[in-house]
């Protein structure tokens, strides 16, 4: 017993993707930049081509894309013309009726827009909790959609994103550590598909990216405001010093 859990803890330090150990899941970190607008631009597409069909995200605009890099005319053509026929000022509703969707995966899909930051924990990030979950479905066939979860065992949805990575089963997985072995289940790639594992990893990135953003579409000019405000804080101190010691230098 002890002996899988030291095992546990190794692989949470490791690259390898998420995997629980009795009750524990352990989230893998994702790899995500705030500042690549190309990877932002990239999440974006596959959020829309993947999640927004069954998922909506009714507290973000289309417009809100000008922010990471594109204009208005690229937004209409690429993000809603071809989906929804709406506009670029509209928000990013889905058309699936909910009473259907309740009835298909026993509960309606949840809206995404900031569910990066929902799902936060002591564990990790809402990046890692979502990083881990999109890279650990696999085959179950006990359950209505053929799909299970590490990260969120017996959820309703289905592998959206399985024709990019392929099919996974949980298998017992073998780990060396120093005068040891342990035996842990963890999803392991047995059908691939469109992408490698690697660029399958690259590609979830991608979309965490873009969920976090979406998150909080403002969290870049607010850092830049606070550094600005701290940066003036900075400055004014001295003069405000100057000026107290100049008020009190008669009183003794």
């Amino acid at each position: 017993m002890i002996r899988k859990i030291i095992a546990a803890l190794l692989l949470a330090l490791s690259p390898a993707i998420g995997f629980s150990a009795g009750d524990k899941v352990y989230l893998d970190r994702a790899p995500i930049n705030a500042s690549d607008n190309a990877s932002l631009q990239r999440g974006a597409a596959l959020f829309i081509n993947y999640c927004l069909n069954c998922h909506s995200a009714n507290y973000m605009r289309y417009n809100r894309l000008t922010d990471i890099g594109l204009n208005d005319k690229e937004i209409l053509e690429n993000f809603v013309a071809p989906f929804t026929g709406g506009k670029v000022g509209d928000l990013m509703k889905n058309t699936m009726d909910a009473n259907e969707s309740k009835a298909w995966f026993g509960a309606q899909p949840p809206d995404l827009t900031v569910i990066a930051r929902s799902r936060a924990s002591g564990d990790g990030s809402g990046a890692d909790w979502l990083y881990t979950y999109l890279r650990t479905f696999y085959r179950d066939a006990s359950r209505p959609t053929g799909w299970n979860n590490v990260t969120f065992p017996n959820v309703g949805m289905p592998h959206v994103l399985w024709e990019l990575q392929g099919e996974q089963e949980m298998k017992p997985t073998q780990v060396r550590g120093e005068g040891f072995m342990a035996t842990v289940d963890k999803p392991v790639l047995v059908k691939p598909s469109k992408l490698s594992a690697l660029d399958y990893d690259r590609a979830v990135a991608d979309l965490v990216n873009y969920m976090v953003y979406m998150g909080e579409p403002a969290a870049k000019s607010r850092k830049n405001i606070g550094l600005a405000v701290l940066i003036f804080l900075s400055l004014l101190l001295p003069l405000v010093y100057a000026l107290k010691k100049n008020f009190w230098k008669d009183v003794h």
